[in-house]
């Protein structure tokens, strides 16, 4: 029998215990062994709860707990949960979490600790929820190289986005219904201005590389300034909108950002609807895969922490290794990176002078809004950004993604 302790009892931390005591006898057979719940770590009490007797509120007791051979961190944020994560794998105990936010800071040191003491570091709940992802990349695909990946990795963004889309609605408005829903917190921040992709994609480029990304150094937008008039606009691109999280390896330069991009209706992440996420991988042998599933979401990422914990009862005492150097990677500068740009503009300003500043483009008319869109041919972010500045009058710029 493998004794665990679970580090929180929220939304995932109660789910979590929820899947290992409602699976007993597939996880039992799956591990070569039950696994059972024997610690709850968390503040609040719980009467009534038939898991309050499991609940205490000081680590050390689960730290001094000799029997406790799993830990499971579901307490989010960075402190205390890196001390406590830390302090598990120095005691030779594997630790599974879903806590993107300290994986993204604290990923390459947890993994060398886990790895001097015997023990593992799992974080498949981190990026892509219930989506096995971490797990595929670090064993199924690393016969390849990874030359892209690029995810809808924010559930309440993308059900956002499919509502204006769909529905002609306003970016308020259908905030204001995802937080009504659940599906947005009341300071909805970290999923609106992108903080949350941009977090998931850091660890995926640190995966894929094997050196430390910091989500600080990538370029990220939010869906903040997307409006109905641009749906509008997509829908007569035959496009649609999507908030994509992008990493990619062109020419030995390594390039990540996180931004608004139009898709177009042949790309599999068009099709992409409501609350699902879906991660685009491109290998220079297996070609184009995807993933799909509920990115988030309290039984969803349960199931894939729990997946770590069978995991890592199959290899007690034995460490997975998992590449991942604390050495820093180089990002490009996004002033040279490649692409096509949707633009807005003033109807002042005329054609000859796009021309000249942009090159050729193609125009795109709506019936009822007056204005110049048009979209760019290929051209690197810099030049953009100086022919924007040169013309001024741009009402909107949302970037065309195409495969890298």
């Amino acid at each position: 029998m493998i004794n665990v302790a679970v580090l929180g009892y929220g939304t995932i931390g109660a789910g979590v215990v929820q899947v290992l005591q409602t699976n007993v006898e597939s996880i039992a057979k799956n591990a070569g062994q039950p696994i059972v719940v024997k610690r709850i770590l968390d503040l609040r009490e719980f009467p009534g709860d038939p898991n309050e007797k499991l609940v205490v509120h000081d680590y050390n007791i689960i730290k001094e707990d000799e029997d406790i051979q799993i830990v499971v961190e579901c307490m989010g944020g960075l402190n205390p949960a890196y001390t406590f994560v830390k302090t598990a794998l120095e005691q030779g105990r594997s630790v599974a979490t879903s806590n993107k936010e300290l994986v993204a800071k604290y990923g390459a040191e947890l993994i060398a600790t886990a790895r001097a003491n015997a023990c593992n570091f799992l974080f498949e709940a981190s990026v892509g929820g219930g989506i096995p992802l971490i797990r595929p990349l670090t064993s199924c695909l690393t016969a390849d190289v990874i030359q892209e990946i690029t995810g809808i990795l924010n559930g309440t963004t993308n059900y956002m986005l499919t509502k204006m889309g769909e529905e002609g609605r306003a970016f308020e408005d259908v905030l204001k219904e995802a937080q009504e829903r659940g599906y947005a917190e009341l300071h909805p921040e970290a999923d609106v201005e992108g903080y949350d992709a941009c977090r998931k994609i850091a660890i995926l480029t640190s995966l894929i590389s094997g050196y430390q990304v910091n989500f600080e150094d990538i370029h990220t937008e939010g869906i903040t300034h997307i409006t109905a008039e641009d749906f509008r606009y997509a829908k007569a691109m035959n496009s649609g909108i999507k908030l994509l999280a992008k990493s990619w390896k062109k020419d030995g330069n390594n390039y990540a950002m996180v931004a608004p991009m139009l898709v177009g209706h042949d790309h599999p992440l068009y099709a992409v609807r409501d609350v699902f996420n879906a991660i685009f991988v491109h290998g220079n042998m297996v070609d184009d895969i995807m993933f799909y599933g509920k990115g988030a979401g309290k039984l969803p990422t349960a199931s894939a922490v729990v997946s770590d914990v069978v995991e890592s009862a199959k290899a007690l005492g034995v460490n997975h290794r998992i590449f991942w150097s604390p050495e820093k990677l180089s990002l490009q500068s996004l002033a040279k990176c490649e692409g096509r740009y949707f633009v807005r503009m003033d109807k002042e300003v005329s054609p000859e002078d796009i021309e000249e500043s942009f090159g050729p483009v193609d125009y795109i008319s709506v019936d009822g809004i007056d204005e110049t869109a048009f979209v760019t041919g290929i051209m690197t972010e810099g030049s953009y950004r100086r022919a924007a500045a040169s013309l001024g009058h741009v009402i909107q710029m949302i970037r065309v993604y195409s495969k890298s």
